[in-house]
């Protein structure tokens, strides 16, 4: 297995406090951190008063990767969720009935705006809403999120954005009119997860990396203190600068901890929760745990699924396509990656939306994968697309089939399920390499370069991939992200990348266009391109992606959070105890 380009490991302090810009201005020592609580006794003159112990609530996670963008199919893990659910402003959040609700915290109104020649939504943001250092949160924020995910490759859910013409400012940055090509139905989907676009607009680094040592300004109820992926830990303080109702807890700890080492932090109180993705033997051992520990299970914004390039040299032909589908134990593949935990419960029968999103019903046609390989039908598709067998390998020309399969360096669950795809293959006659490049060089750049401009070899290597297909969003625009031809920026020109799975169908598009734009509804476009897929033999769904949540007693205020969320979307309202020491 390659080891690709890891992520960089380091120490970092990002949060920018009010104190430190005193401190820079004057020769007074900076305040402290956390404000002293009142008292009805004035100190002593003879001692300094006592600095109380912060209020923290330590969460046990899964490894820290590095990479927090949340906007990348490369950065998708339940880190940068958990970071960008604390410190990042979103227009729209789920309500608790899990539809899209306005956030009032940073939004005056949205409104669409009536009588225009185009599709125009209005947004007003809160003149208070600020970002940690000071600057405002306004329409450079939605300017600089818009050209990035039109425009960028191996982003989630860039559909929608690329149906937007214009983004302009007014009032000061406060207002921000939002222009379309189209009329977009789902246009709520669109602007969360902002980003802070005065720090990261001309910053030396790339789209892709920018974001790899965590945010350099917050705006929301959390700021980062410290990143420390070499221990394993994350500390966040309450953003003191945050206009909104301020965090009940002073700091929050994310720990990361090995399964064996989060039941045993969870048993001794190390951990006030924890949310990981356990396996079967782990859950058993939280329920042990009796009612020390509430257990939640919580469905997670992306369904893993095996991608079937189709404009890969070997995987061009549909009949190799199915007979390799016909090579695979999907069973044994959703245990490789979910281990028997959460995720194996929710296992995948569609393309295009997830198990946990309303109006979910599985698409899969009878018998579109086998349970178990079927040696005979690979056999008979591989001989009709002119292969046939030969001391124990398919050979076509006097060629091996062998298939290259890629997965996230950074992904260990995705790792262990393409090593099981290639075992699988391998037991079939078909050759298989797994390669392990970075999420980065993955989706950013090998899996969405135009095939046809052979320009990357790099592209035509990679035929299978073990990869995210984005939740949670408009599923118009998801139909759209995953399998829709790229178009063609209308100011600019420029073709927009290509999609992961490496799919156009010129056939297909006008509905999905349909879809996207409100003219047909998505259950009847889903109802005419879900079947195409399937025969297609492009992707092969497998689970959607899981974790358990754990919660001791003394940890107040931890819910699974609404719709896809998660738990630390509810974050500003835990309450935890004090900690052991003040860890400043």
């Amino acid at each position: 297995m390659s080891q690709g380009r890891r992520r960089p490991l380091v120490a970092v302090s990002l949060l920018v406090t009010t104190a430190s810009l005193v401190a820079a201005c004057t020769n007074a020592p900076p305040p402290p951190l956390v404000s002293p609580t009142p008292t009805t006794q004035p100190p002593t003159t003879t001692a300094p008063s006592k600095q109380p112990m912060p209020v923290e609530v330590v969460v046990g996670v899964d490894e820290l990767e590095g990479g927090f963008n949340p906007h990348t199919l490369a950065d998708l893990s339940p880190t940068s969720s958990a970071l960008a659910s604390l410190m990042l402003p979103s227009v729209h959040r789920p309500g608790p009935d899990g539809r899209l609700q306005l956030d009032t915290t940073l939004m005056e109104s949205v409104e669409v705006v009536p009588d225009q020649e185009k599709f125009t939504v209005r947004y007003r943001i809160r003149r208070e809403a600020n970002w940690s250092d000071g600057a405002p949160i306004a329409a450079e924020d939605f300017v600089y999120l818009w050209q990035q995910l039109r425009s960028q490759p191996g982003v989630s859910d860039a559909a929608g954005y690329q149906l937007i013409d214009d983004v302009a400012s007014r009032q000061g940055g406060k207002t921000v009119d939002v222009t379309f090509s189209k009329p977009f139905p789902g246009w709520q989907s669109l602007f969360n997860n902002l980003l802070p676009a005065h720090l990261l607009r001309d910053a030396p680094r790339g789209w892709s990396t920018v974001l790899d040592d965590g945010y350099p300004a917050s705006g929301g109820p959390f700021a980062i203190r410290q990143i420390d992926l070499d221990r394993g830990e994350i500390i966040l303080e309450r953003n003191d600068r945050y206009w909104g109702p301020p965090a009940k807890s002073d700091r929050v700890v994310l720990r990361a901890l090995d399964k064996g080492r989060q039941v045993e932090a969870l048993r001794s109180g190390d951990s006030h929760l924890a949310v990981f993705g356990a396996d079967s033997g782990t859950m058993q051992a939280l329920r042990d745990l009796g009612d020390s520990v509430k257990l939640i299970n919580v469905p997670r914004p992306a369904t893993v699924e095996v991608l079937l390039r189709p404009d890969s040299r070997v995987l061009s032909d549909i009949k190799v396509r199915q007979a390799v589908l016909a090579s695979l134990d999907r069973p044994a593949l959703i245990e490789s990656g979910t281990g028997g935990g959460p995720a194996d419960q929710m296992q995948s029968h569609a393309q295009v939306l997830a198990p946990s999103e309303p109006g979910y019903n599985p698409t899969e046609p009878a018998g579109a994968f086998p349970e178990k390989p079927d040696p005979a039908r690979v056999q008979k598709l591989l001989e009709e697309a002119g292969y046939h067998r030969s001391g124990g390998a398919w050979l076509r020309d006097g060629r091996p089939l062998n298939l290259v399969i890629a997965a996230p360096f950074e992904h260990e669950s995705y790792i262990r399920v393409a090593e099981e795809t290639a075992r699988q293959l391998r037991e079939q006659g078909i050759q298989a390499t797994v390669v392990t490049p970075t999420g980065d060089q993955l989706f950013g750049e090998m899996l969405s370069a135009n095939p046809k401009a052979g320009a990357s070899g790099a592209v035509a290597s990679v035929d299978m991939a073990i990869a995210p297909r984005p939740a949670g969003g408009d599923p118009a625009a998801t139909m759209a992200s995953a399998y829709g031809c790229p178009g063609v920026a209308s100011d600019t020109e420029q073709p927009f990348p290509h999609n992961a799975a490496g799919y156009c169908d010129e056939l297909l598009q006008p509905t999905i266009d349909a879809a996207m734009t409100g003219k047909i509804p998505f259950n009847e476009a889903s109802s005419i391109v879900e079947p195409v897929l399937w025969r297609s033999g492009v992707a092969m769904p497998l689970y959607q992606q899981a974790q358990v949540l754990a919660v001791r007693p003394e940890a107040k205020g931890v819910q699974p959070g609404n719709g896809l969320s998660g738990p630390f979307s509810t974050a500003a309202d835990w309450l935890g105890t004090y900690a052991d020491s003040d860890g400043y």
